[in-house]
């Protein structure tokens, strides 16, 4: 499976942007779905994490009550709505997706990755 990540930009403190992650080559529909990021300097951090089944989604503390997971396994399609952005917010974001039953909560478990697009909050 391929997935191809989007939507980044530069935005200034308090904008939106939403992210959106392309899959191709097998359904979508079986598999885990993680957004990941990495910020200059800093280790990569799991964001957000949407199971195959729609249930159960997760957020990472610096992101809950701004950032929403979404999916779409009849189009194959993952999103990213980011809302409230902060500086802190800026960074590489990948979107990522596993087909086991390892844990979800473990970046290495995932083990398809799209390429990553730039997300730069700053005034």
């Amino acid at each position: 499976v391929q997935l191809q990540a989007s939507g980044g930009g530069l935005v200034q403190p308090g904008s939106s942007l939403r992210l959106s992650c392309a899959v191709s080559g097998r359904s979508f529909r079986a598999y885990d779905a993680a957004w990941i990021r990495q910020a200059p300097g800093k280790e990569r951090e799991l964001v957000a994490v949407m199971p195959w089944r729609g249930d159960r989604k997760w957020y990472a503390d610096s992101v809950k009550g701004r950032f929403t997971v979404s999916r779409d396994n009849a189009k194959d399609n993952l999103w990213l709505q980011m809302n409230s952005l902060k500086p802190e917010d800026t960074a590489v974001y990948w979107c990522a997706a596993k087909t086991d039953a390892s844990p979800l909560y473990r970046i290495s478990n995932y083990n398809f990755w799209g390429q990553g697009t730039q997300v730069t909050v700053s005034s």
